[in-house]
């Protein structure tokens, strides 16, 4: 019992003194989240349909156990691509979508990162090594980070379906706009992510290239980078699942993917179709999982 004791008791005193620190962080958000609520008269009473919205939730929760194989409408042109097949083909239009905007975005992504990161310059001491070096290091990149990191803050400040009303509005329906319209937050994003990841890494490896004579991009390349690599490809991974994600949402726009026809199907109380082509998005982020799962595996052995 005493040891019990004796080993319980520091950590209530270890779990007490965090809480001593964290508490007032989490007082103020609870705070902050009453008087929103209070604010914007949130009350879950309002949660609570109406009989007819009842009634169609119930029609629609009820087709998830029985989704539809073929279409739905009592007429259907002739021509018409099997159902199966429109979601097959809805599908692989989303990942064409997902896949060239994570292309370009960690393409813009990785060269931001990099001038986002301080951990590649800063605290070098060979970089008070004359006027240029001195000058370099102590004005012109600390300028060069803040700029960067404010300009990645403004590109993921606005999110992919303003950008998609915009771009619709001055380009009209076409593809590159809808892929520009996920690069612009997607890069920052990632920009903003990868370069924190490539901070936090433990500096050992690049303080002993530092120590041996590496460059700094000796030391970015080889110390640094490596270290941060699996978890950058998870986080991107992530990122595409979001991708396809907001690659479908894009199809309420008119663009060809999964959201144009889950619009479509259930605007026409198509239920059943509507479940067919969200399993078939859940099929796709579960596929990007597994694979990214393997990935992240290969990559730390």
């Amino acid at each position: 019992m005493a040891i019990a004791s004796r080993s319980a008791g520091p950590r209530w005193v270890r779990f007490r003194r965090e809480m001593g620190a964290q508490g007032p962080i989490l007082a103020a958000i609870l705070l902050a989240g009453l008087w929103a609520a209070f604010h914007l008269g949130l009350s879950p009473a309002r949660l609570l349909p109406s009989p007819p919205g009842l009634r169609v939730a119930h029609q629609f929760f009820a087709r998830a156990l029985s989704p539809a194989l073929d279409y739905e409408a009592s007429f259907v042109p002739e021509g018409t691509p099997p159902l199966l097949y429109r979601a097959f083909a809805a599908a692989r239009n989303t990942v064409i979508f997902a896949a060239a905007a994570m292309s370009l975005a960690v393409t813009l992504g990785l060269p931001l990162a990099f001038l986002a990161s301080s951990a590649w310059w800063a605290g070098d001491p060979k970089g008070a090594v004359g006027p240029v070096s001195r000058l370099l290091r102590r004005a012109l990149l600390p300028a060069c980070y803040g700029a960067v990191r404010l300009w990645i803050a403004l590109m993921r400040s606005v999110h992919e379906l303003l950008w998609a009303v915009l771009f619709l509005a001055a380009f009209g329906l076409n593809h590159f706009s809808a892929v520009l319209a996920i690069v612009i937050p997607y890069s920052g994003t990632l920009a903003k992510v990868f370069s924190e990841m490539i901070d936090e890494v433990p500096r050992d490896a690049a303080e002993a290239l530092r120590g041996s004579g590496a460059s700094s991009l000796q030391v970015f390349l080889f110390g640094l980078l490596p270290r941060a690599l699996p978890d950058m490809g998870a986080y991107a991974f992530y990122r595409f699942e979001c991708a396809l994600r907001s690659s479908a949402v894009l199809g309420f726009f008119g663009f060809p993917t999964l959201g144009y026809y889950v619009a479509s199907s259930f605007e026409n109380l198509h239920y059943g179709e509507v479940w067919i082509y969200l399993y078939t998005l859940l099929a796709l982020v579960l596929i990007v999982e597994l694979w990214s799962s393997a990935l992240r595996r290969r990559l730390v052995a």
